[in-house]
């Protein structure tokens, strides 16, 4: 599967982008038809807590599935954001396959 991260507003370490690599490409394990992700990684300059935000779309047949969090840390957030992305894959996989 193809993940594209991108940083908007700044410039993201090579550590952050593959730790989100990491933690996107195992959702293959839940759902195997996963097309694309794109994950956006911003700063909230407004807020001076919980003011970096994920925001995840995945790709499958048919339908997109997305997610945004605010936390912390950009690494926080993204795994928020590839949980609740997670389980809307599995509530998907048993609509499909009921």
């Amino acid at each position: 599967m193809d993940v594209d991260v991108q940083s908007v507003g700044f410039t993201a370490d090579q550590k952050l982008i593959e730790f989100i690599n990491d933690k996107t490409d195992k959702l293959t394990h839940f759902y195997d038809r996963i097309v694309f992700s794109e994950v956006y990684l911003k700063v909230d300059r407004k807020s001076a807590q919980e003011n970096k935000i994920a925001e995840l779309k995945i790709g499958i047949p048919g339908k997109d599935l997305f997610a945004k969090k605010k936390c912390d840390s950009f690494e926080e957030a993204a795994v928020e954001a590839i949980e609740a992305v997670r389980r809307q894959l599995a509530k998907h996989k048993g609509k499909v396959l009921a």
